[in-house]
């Protein structure tokens, strides 16, 4: 078991969730106070995504990251930033018989460095990379993540001195992280986020992640998270099976049946598993210091 877990907070994603929940934030102002609240709440760090304001859809604008980056960095508060970089692999073929053209209204292809845009300009401790491509829920969206985009984002991310996080969706992401280090093309500590009970990647059960985390490469930092009902049980999971937790409305919106939760909500509950434990739950200066991030800009 991990003795000392950090805890992340993914405020608010790219699904269609505010349909289901309206308290999931939206504007710059909103990601951002709900980063401040988790933050206070017991989160080292803050994954962000950020939405259109008027529609409330995923996007990847970068003056909608600045502003939600610039109000946490002006916060009384600490915690470290971590932006995806997973926009802009999305692709969603035609249905049945015509696959093609492909849809528009989800669509959305575009080059390593136009994926790497907001986290050169804003320079976060901590972006995500990942790993793979792979049948996505339902329907014909496909998340597009070739090798050669890959190897191109993680050469440049190494440049900028961000940490990457290695999103493992499946097995064969874990190979290609593998294959990454093998290249030179990320630094240590080695810092992978399995990405449980997502359809249709690697499914939720303990086998699955322990088959996951017994293939890590040695002295890799990892967290663990499934979605749905079972992402506050797997703030137990994942610090039983050595490694650290990520909550947030991205993944799960409900605090207990019937429930919705708000972010700090669900960083608070996890927490108190983590501790109820025997657990420390880390700082954001701790994390840093065990993931040798460059520091706050």
């Amino acid at each position: 078991m991990n003795q000392e877990v950090f805890i992340t907070c993914a405020v608010t994603g790219a699904g269609d969730t505010l349909s289901r929940h309206p308290g999931v934030p939206v504007t710059p102002k909103q990601i951002a106070d709900a980063s401040i609240e988790a933050a206070k709440a017991g989160a080292a760090i803050a994954h962000i995504h950020v939405r259109d304001p008027e529609t409330g859809k995923a996007a990847r604008r970068v003056e909608l990251y600045r502003e939600t980056v610039e109000r946490i960095r002006a916060a009384d508060v600490d915690v470290v930033v971590n932006l995806t970089a997973g926009m802009g692999g999305d692709v969603v073929f035609g249905p049945g018989e015509t696959p093609l053209p492909l849809d528009p209204r989800g669509t959305d292809m575009v080059g390593p460095t136009e994926r790497l845009a907001h986290v050169a300009e804003l320079m976060p401790e901590i972006c995500t990379l990942d790993c793979g491509t792979m049948n996505f829920a339902l329907g014909d969206y496909v998340m597009t993540n070739t090798p050669s985009t890959l190897r191109s984002m993680a050469r440049q991310v190494q440049a900028l001195g961000v940490r990457p996080e290695l999103e493992v969706f499946d097995t064969g992401h874990l190979v290609f992280v593998k294959q990454l280090v093998k290249e030179g093309l990320i630094d240590d500590p080695l810092m992978v986020q399995l990405c449980m009970g997502i359809p249709y990647g690697a499914p939720d059960d303990p086998l699955t992640l322990m088959a996951l985390v017994n293939q890590l490469p040695k002295g890799a930092v990892f967290s663990a998270f499934s979605i749905g009902r079972n992402q506050l049980p797997y703030a137990a999971m994942a610090a039983i099976a050595g490694g650290n937790v990520r909550v947030g409305l991205e993944d799960n919106l409900f605090l207990d049946r019937g429930v919705l939760a708000a972010n700090a909500q669900l960083v608070e509950r996890a927490a108190t598993i983590v501790t109820a434990m025997g657990a420390k739950v880390l700082s954001p200066s701790e994390v840093r210091g065990k993931l040798k991030l460059r520091g706050k800009a």
